[in-house]
Order: structure tokens, then C-alpha cells, then sequence
């Protein structure tokens, strides 16, 4: 039979802070209202006053806070003290994924934000199902990035990872900057994961759409330094392939 400690401290340690990124400066002794997002969530949650919350801007650490004032729209915060707290992998990796499905895309952000990807370019290739025009990519843009917000808050990373406009992938090989590990993923062939060099700080790794990488694509992508890189014997969905390899690039060079 547990004591009564025990459970307390497992209930403590388990707890859920509810936790909100806000894109305002964050000072301590200060009160704001809360943008209207974080406080519709803070409404769903009940949350009364003199009950606590965490706060983050996403330029690294995050704050205590207290709910102040609760409104019909609005929610009064104090900010206390800060925690210079770091949860960043010291791996740079950047995803460049292919454009897929609207959910699909969705999955990609959320888990590649959970996983700690400090970057992901979105890029049209030429076997990519779904075509967008520019108001639409801008508007899929801005999704994302709330989709990497929300993951953010609930793992609690205290930078969100960069989301950079969609552009043709042959548009970023012309510019692609460099790296310690270049990846090209390719389900029919290349290196294994057992060898890759054995330290890297940063990495960029390319993932294709549901139809792949064409062969030309695949060639100037080898062109511009990328090495393929083969995972295993069965082929992935493509929403399946950027948690793969971004846990086990994190297990090899990152946090895990």
C-alpha cells in the first residue's frame, strides 16, 4: 500500500501547469491581458483568480503567472518571476518537407515541434499531391505556425521552431545553406543510419511528398551535397517519415 506522501508526490510530479505562449514581452510585476487566443483557452479551463499558469514568448525561458481578473473576453495576468529554463536540443536540424495533405502537414508540424526541429522550409516538388496558390500557401503559413505554437505549449519548449514560407525545391537546393549532415531521405537506396559520422551540431535533412522525390530532383539534390540516406526495408508515409528520423537524429546527436 502507498502512503499518503507518496501518491502526493506522484500527483505533483504529474501535474499540468497550464502553460500559454504569448507574443508580448514578458516582465516581471507586470499585469496585460492576455491576447484573445490564450485567454479563450484560459476561459475553457475554468481557471479562477489566484490560480496559476505559465507563460512563454518564445525567445527562450518562461514565466510564472497568476490569472488576476476573469471577464466575458478577457483575462487579467500577473507576470512573476521568470525561469531561464532551456528545453532546445543542442542539434540544429532543419526538416525541409515536401508539401502534403492539409492534415497530413498538420501531423509533420505538430510532432517535428514535440521532437525539437529548430526549422522547417516547406517546399513544392513535382510529385507533390496537393498544389496551392501564394494566398493560400500564406494562409496554410500562418496555420502552421498556430499548430507549432499549440505544440510548443504543451511540451514545453520555450522556442517555437521557425516555419519559413513554402518555395520550389529547386529554389532552396540553389540556396541551401550548409551543414554538418546533409540528408536525403530515399526509400530505395543509400547509407544507413550506423554510418553517419558519429558527431554533428547541425543537420538538414530532405523529405519527400507521398510520391517521392523524382529522379531529377533526387540527382540535384546529391548535386548540392545532400547524401541519401535509406531508413530501412519498408517505405513510410510521409507524415510518418519527419518524427522517424528527427527522434532518431535527437537519440544520435541531440537530447534523447
Amino acid at each position: 500500500m502507498w502512503s499518503g506522501a507518496i501518491i502526493a508526490h506522484f500527483l505533483a510530479y504529474f501535474a499540468i501547469m497550464p502553460r500559454f505562449f504569448v507574443d508580448l514581452p514578458l516582465v516581471s510585476a507586470t499585469r496585460f491581458d492576455l491576447p484573445e487566443e490564450a485567454a479563450r483557452h484560459v476561459q475553457v479551463l475554468r481557471l479562477q483568480p489566484g490560480e496559476p499558469l505559465t507563460l512563454f514568448n518564445g525567445h527562450g525561458g518562461e514565466y510564472a503567472a497568476v490569472v488576476v481578473k476573469m471577464g466575458k473576453r478577457h483575462v487579467t495576468v500577473e507576470v512573476g518571476e521568470p525561469d531561464p529554463a532551456s528545453r532546445e536540443s543542442p542539434l540544429a536540424l532543419t526538416l525541409v518537407q515536401a508539401l502534403s495533405a492539409a492534415e497530413r502537414m498538420d501531423y509533420t508540424v505538430q510532432k517535428a515541434t514535440e521532437l525539437g526541429v529548430s526549422r522547417i522550409q516547406v517546399v513544392q516538388s513535382a510529385y507533390c499531391a496537393v498544389k496551392l496558390g501564394a494566398e493560400r500557401l500564406e494562409k496554410r503559413l500562418v496555420h502552421w505556425q498556430g499548430v507549432a505554437r499549440a505544440a510548443a505549449e504543451q511540451c514545453g519548449r520555450t522556442r517555437l521552431p521557425e516555419i519559413v514560407a513554402p518555395l520550389r525545391f529547386a529554389d532552396y537546393l540553389a540556396k541551401a545553406p550548409a551543414a554538418d549532415l546533409k540528408l536525403l531521405l530515399s526509400p530505395i537506396e543509400g547509407r544507413r543510419l550506423d554510418a553517419l559520422p558519429q558527431q554533428a551540431a547541425s543537420a538538414i535533412v530532405l523529405i519527400g511528398p507521398e510520391g517521392g522525390f523524382s529522379a531529377q530532383e533526387e540527382a540535384d539534390a546529391r548535386t548540392a551535397g545532400f547524401m541519401p540516406l535509406l531508413l530501412g526495408p519498408r517505405i513510410f508515409r510521409t507524415e510518418t517519415v519527419a518524427p522517424v528520423i528527427a527522434a532518431l537524429l535527437q537519440a544520435k546527436y541531440g537530447d534523447f
